[in-house]
């Protein structure tokens, strides 16, 4: 197995969230995203409003509100807008495609609704996200408490190997919204449209951590470099 090396992806996601923050045009309305990564951002365009830059963000958890108020970028409150001009956000895996797999901090469904509204998907990782397959990764999806027994039964007869996400405290794992994570262990999703589509049709799930035709540009930095991945 190859071992990462913890401080280079560090390194790499403070570069690609840079090169991120850098896209963000004056006076214009910008999605943010969650997870270490988007922190980063964050704080990238904090630096950024210091010197004169102006936006409104929408956040898609309470972890990248607080962050950005510590900035006092400007957030929108409530329902999320019809039109964001941009949103920017990580991913737990990308292939060739730009088809993702999202998820990983649990707040999926927010960040999907974000991502839907946005005029364009600008997506920042390290290196070590980029697949052949997705599938990796395990894929989450975000299910209705009382749902969770039947939605797993489902999930297991899909021979998909669920597993309820648990916090630290050994507790089953609370989204923003009040919901649960079930985990598939797929291993390789040879077709992922078909799982979406599947996965969106079970009652008790909310949504799943599949993003498909909705990012529109990767960053992915390796080392120092920032490589640029576009959807054909």
């Amino acid at each position: 197995m190859q071992t990462i090396d913890v401080t280079v992806i560090d390194q790499e996601k403070t570069a690609v969230a840079h090169a991120a923050a850098a896209r963000v045009e004056h006076r214009t309305i910008v999605g943010l995203g969650s997870g270490s990564t988007a922190l980063k951002l964050v704080d990238a365009l904090g630096a950024r409003v210091a010197d004169g830059l102006e936006f409104v963000a929408v956040a898609t958890s309470e972890q990248t509100a607080e962050r950005a108020r510590r900035w006092d970028i400007p957030l929108i409150a409530g329902a999320v807008p019809p039109h964001i001009d941009l949103v920017i956000d990580g991913a737990d895996e990308f292939d060739g495609g730009l088809r993702l797999i999202k998820g990983g901090g649990g707040m999926l469904l927010r960040e999907k609704i974000v991502a839907s509204a946005a005029e364009r998907m600008l997506v920042m990782v390290d290196h070590t996200k980029r697949v052949d397959v997705l599938g990796a990764f395990p894929l989450p999806v975000e299910v209705v408490p009382m749902a969770r027994a039947r939605v797993k039964h489902h999930l297991r007869r899909l021979k998909l190997a669920p597993e309820l996400r648990r916090g630290a405290d050994g507790k089953p794992f609370v989204t923003d919204e009040g919901n649960v994570i079930i985990d598939c262990h797929i291993g390789c999703i040879e077709t992922p449209d078909a799982l979406a589509g599947t996965l969106s049709a079970i009652p008790g799930v909310v949504e799943h951590g599949l993003f498909l035709d909705l990012a529109d540009e990767v960053l992915m930095a390796v080392g120092e470099t920032i490589e640029v991945f576009t959807r054909g």
